[in-house]
């Protein structure tokens, strides 16, 4: 290897460490962003990971100088876009429709207080706004970007972003924040991993994995075969012991996951069937800024 290589080669190293700390850091904030953008905790999640791979499958193509930040949150906001486009659920409105209805002069001293009104909406609340709208109001009210940082995100003038802030607010707050939501019960599958797992039942419920299940953990590979996620659940004897309880996530059933024997539940798992065998597991434990601002609802006693 020449010295200009070696000093290249080197050069990648250090810059692909720096946007791995960067993202890592970053990962909770990236995905408040995401998770609002989407209108779901769990895609957005997927968001981020899709985002991440194609980060790192790109890192070469990085100028040394690039500030991480700003361009990570532009990753995120494509991937977050596509995902949105390929849902084909909503249309965005021109931007010339905004300034019709919009009072810029309403991004001011009073954002402290919108903000801590805004962060506290339920996900579901966003998912009401055109793209443009939802995504100053996530930036600016929940993230805390400057008014110039979420210009240059979205490519807009600062002017374009204090209209769509405006207009945003102003439709969040005509939501109402009263929606009364009675989960289910818990399916019987549900219930039944939910109770092998806590009596500690490994072996029965390796008896639950499909030949080709798959184990989806933040930070982690994904891995696949029965044997290999099998040990998924040696690895859960080995921690401290937690508890699992039946609950509904965004019309999705889930596992809520808690320290024993009464702490809150801090994470969740997602599991996908197929007939009476399990064929994806989705497992937040390295990931559990994912509940944050999640819309959980326990499951109906049966």
């Amino acid at each position: 290897m020449t010295q200009d290589a070696a000093l290249e080669a080197e050069e990648r190293k250090n810059l692909l460490a720096a946007l791995a700390g960067e993202a890592d850091a970053l990962r909770p904030e990236l995905h408040r962003y995401a998770a609002r953008l989407v209108g779901s905790v769990i895609d957005g999640e997927d968001v981020i990971q899709d985002a991440f791979a194609r980060v790192f499958a790109t890192v070469g193509s990085i100028p040394p100088d690039t500030p991480l930040r700003p361009w990570l949150f532009r990753i995120v906001h494509n991937r977050a876009i596509d995902a949105l486009r390929q849902r084909s659920t909503r249309r965005s409105e021109p931007i010339e429709a905004v300034f019709d209805l919009a009072d810029a002069s309403a991004v001011g001293p009073e954002d402290a207080l919108i903000r801590q009104d805004t962060v506290r909406l339920a996900l579901s609340h966003f998912a009401e706004l055109p793209v443009p709208q939802r995504s100053a109001v996530i930036l600016k009210d929940v993230l805390g970007e400057s008014l110039a940082d979420i210009a240059a995100l979205l490519e807009l003038s600062v002017d374009a972003v204090k209209a769509h802030l405006a207009r945003g607010r102003a439709r969040l707050r005509a939501i109402s924040d009263v929606r009364s939501e009675v989960a289910p019960s818990a399916t019987p599958e549900v219930l039944n991993f939910a109770a092998l797992f806590n009596a500690r039942d490994w072996d029965a419920l390796r008896s639950l994995l499909a030949d080709d299940v798959r184990l989806r953990q933040a930070r982690r590979p994904e891995i696949s075969g029965a044997a290999d996620v099998g040990r998924f659940f040696t690895y859960y004897a080995e921690y401290p012991p937690v508890r699992l309880e039946p609950a509904w996530l965004e019309g999705r059933e889930i596992l809520l996951v808690s320290t024993e024997p009464s702490g809150a539940p801090s994470y969740f798992m997602l599991l996908e069937w197929r007939g009476q065998k399990i064929s994806l597991i989705r497992d937040h434990r390295y990931a559990t800024y994912v509940i944050d601002g999640a819309d959980v609802v326990p499951a109906a006693p049966r």
